[in-house]
């Protein structure tokens, strides 16, 4: 970003300095505070919009983030799309909302977004993803953080999607997860699979759920909420029934997850998590892909589209490959459990 005339500098540095002094540079980390960013450069990025000041590419961009729900997983592929814009050198100013989990809300927000003329909105799960979609047949929109759009009617086709969505998918290594479950758990013979029916994301991956652990010798019964009110009651009733639970990348179970794991642990039912962010939150063990790297991917994504000028139409569906996935137990779940998890490390 080139300088802007003395006064000017002198005036943003002072003001640049007065916000790192107050809050820092660092966007919350925690699932309790809406994805911000709050680096200096996006400061500079605000000022010198007030004043009507370009960049040094001539070109400002106007982007829109809608986030379905506030969980660890969702901000970090929030904070990985809104770095990758960063490393890039972007010129851009960012608007970001939270629908709190309502989908009349995303319908709301995203008629905001379409309305404001972003330049491109990125759309973090799949709810939001369809209100935004459904909002616009113009403005480039990247997705994220869904495990099939070509399922979910998104896009024509994940490898060729025709039109102007695109993005990258979270589907989660479902097999290798309930194979983690049967390694941990060798004597699991029932095994439930939790999730919110109003997704179907998790619809998607409980078929596969269901697939692996037959495969695997054991038996899945499907448990199901329509709303997080629900959640306490159906994990309730599966005391008793199930030797282990596992619940993939759900929205709604991940921002319930303290409640899932609160359930679960104190009946001694092991919860086998879709990714990290519900293990971090009470669950046993995942193996899973980093959310953070994956909203890194579709920043890059949007750098391409924006100043490459890439045809989003023909721009594939991206997946992160095996070796970004990773390993993540939690022992304080484990001690409370009384399993032994010194052989997974």
């Amino acid at each position: 970003m080139k300088k802007t005339a003395n006064v000017l500098s002198l005036v943003l540095a002072g003001a640049m300095m007065m916000s790192l002094t107050a809050c820092g540079s660092k966007a919350p980390d925690t699932a309790t505070s809406a994805p911000e960013t709050t680096t200096a450069a996006e400061k500079t990025k605000e000022a010198a919009e007030s004043t009507g000041e370009k960049t040094a590419d001539g070109k400002q961009y106007k982007i829109g983030v809608l986030q379905l729900v506030q969980h660890a997983a969702l901000d970090a592929s929030n904070k990985g799309f809104i770095q990758a814009l960063d490393d890039a050198g972007l010129n851009y100013t960012v608007d970001q909302q939270n629908a709190s989990g309502d989908q009349p809300t995303c319908q709301t927000i995203a008629s905001k977004l379409v309305n404001d003329n972003d330049d491109l909105i990125l759309a973090i799960a799949t709810p939001a993803a369809q209100a935004v979609a459904g909002a616009t047949s113009d403005i480039p929109i990247l997705l994220t953080a869904v495990t099939d759009p070509a399922s979910s009617d998104l896009v024509e086709s994940n490898d060729n999607p025709g039109g102007n969505v695109s993005g990258t998918s979270d589907l989660t290594p479902v097999k290798e997860q309930i194979a983690l479950l049967k390694k941990i758990l060798p004597d699991a013979k029932t095994v439930g699979i939790l999730f919110c029916s109003a997704e179907s994301n998790s619809e998607i991956q409980a078929k596969m759920a269901k697939d692996a652990i037959e495969a695997e010798g054991m038996t899945a019964v499907e448990y199901t909420v329509s709303n997080s009110n629900e959640i306490q009651t159906v994990v309730t009733s599966m005391v008793g029934k199930v030797d282990a639970l596992y619940t993939p990348t759900d929205n709604t179970i991940a921002a319930g997850m303290a409640t899932v794991s609160m359930v679960a642990n104190e009946n001694g039912i092991p919860v086998i998590c879709g990714e990290e962010g519900m293990v971090n939150a009470g669950g046993l063990a995942t193996y899973g892909i980093d959310y953070y790297e994956l909203g890194y991917l579709t920043g890059q994504q949007a750098v391409k589209i924006l100043t490459e000028g890439a045809d989003i139409s023909k721009m594939p569906i991206e997946y992160l490959p095996l070796d970004k996935c990773k390993l993540t137990v939690n022992e304080e779940t484990a001690k409370t459990l009384g399993i032994d998890v010194s052989s997974l490390k």
